[in-house]
């Protein structure tokens, strides 16, 4: 057992080398911000992602609905039953506002 904590320390030990060295390495570099993907509006993030099941009978109607903003927010967050949670990375937070208030605001399917 001994000697597992000593490779374990040992281990750590080189990874805390590495890094130092590796910010004094990257120090002459630019970071270069980059940009990811961003929708349109939520319009386009409902018509690509949110109508796959909610336009087809599998999730509930949500248009038409009046539904709360801060609802449809928390429930792509967080999901609920057998929806999904979608993650900053797969809607970020300006592109999940702009869902949740054209869903809010948008009239039922005809």
């Amino acid at each position: 057992m001994k000697a597992t904590w000593m490779a374990c320390v040992g281990f750590m030990s080189a990874l805390s080398v590495m890094a130092s060295h590796t910010g004094v390495l990257g120090a002459d570099q630019q970071e270069v911000p980059q940009t990811g993907f961003t929708w349109k509006d939520g319009a386009e993030v409902y018509t690509k992602i949110c109508a796959l099941c909610h336009e087809t009978s599998v999730g509930p109607i949500l248009r038409g609905r009046e539904l709360d903003p801060l609802y449809i927010r928390l429930i792509v967050r967080n999901g609920s039953r057998a929806m999904p949670a979608f993650r900053a990375s797969e809607i970020d937070d300006h592109s999940l506002e702009q869902l949740s208030e054209y869903v809010s605001k948008s009239a039922g399917a005809k």
